[in-house]
């Protein structure tokens, strides 16, 4: 694990529909797994914390995972942690998977949990770091996010493992790009890395290295102010994956 290189895949996308389950991974999460490349049944282990740890949608992600061939588990945090050294169950996965919802309520409970610090080594270990939405944004200094409400809001207390700002759903929500626009005119956000649906940003270290896209035609973003008092948004091609659509 200290050989690898610390990596992060954020996301607005990861599952798709299904055959013969309701849900299947799709592309994004499958390089997820790629990315630690782990070979044979790799391990990956999924957070629903921003979620409430639902154990209706933790079944279905194990129908996804047994057809995609990929030992998954879950760490549970809800009513409490269901392991015993939360560290050492993160630090024995290939990559982590956290998906979407409450990013505000995520944040504080991981906090509770002393999941910040336990993430940054586990990152340091060199286990891939992944998630959708609310997963995406926590690895990040902050983002939009509508925790607080219908209206979307700042969220600036993220991990900062990487030191930007980040943007989800970008295409799909009509408020999430002005809003981006405006805190980083502002300077409430940095340099802020965006994703429409189905679209994710690799990170090695904490360097931006590409974006790839399960959905073809989808882009990402960068916003940044350029130094007059503006913001200047500037889009990048992602890789197309196997199996985009």
């Amino acid at each position: 694990m200290s050989e690898r290189t610390p990596t992060i895949l954020a996301t607005s996308g990861g599952l798709v529909p299904g055959e013969r389950t309701r849900l299947e991974l799709g592309p994004l999460m499958r390089h997820a797994v790629d990315l630690s490349g782990a070979a044979g049944r790799p391990r990956v282990c999924h957070l629903g914390t921003a979620g409430g740890d639902q154990r209706w949608f933790n079944a279905e992600l194990d129908d996804a995972a047994r057809v995609a061939g990929v030992e998954l588990t879950h760490l549970n945090l809800f009513p409490m942690p269901n392991v015993e050294d939360i560290e050492g169950f993160l630090l024995a996965q290939d990559a982590v998977w956290v998906g979407g919802g409450s990013v505000a309520n995520l944040l504080a409970v991981w906090r509770v949990h002393g999941l910040d610090a336990i993430f940054r080594r586990v990152w340091e270990a060199g286990v891939v770091l992944a998630g959708v939405s609310a997963g995406s944004i926590c690895w990040h200094l902050g983002g939009t996010t509508d925790s607080f409400g219908p209206d979307l809001r700042a969220v600036t207390d993220g991990l900062a493992l990487l030191p930007y700002g980040n943007g989800v759903h970008y295409d799909s929500e009509s408020g999430r790009r002005p809003l981006i626009h405006r805190l980083v005119a502002d300077g409430v956000l940095p340099r802020t890395h965006c994703t429409d649906d189905g679209v994710g940003l690799v990170y090695r270290g904490t360097q931006l290295v590409e974006a790839v896209t399960e959905r073809r035609g989808a882009g990402a973003y960068v916003v940044r102010q350029d130094g007059a008092g503006s913001v200047v948004e500037e889009r990048l091609e992602p890789r197309v994956l196997a199996g985009a659509r």
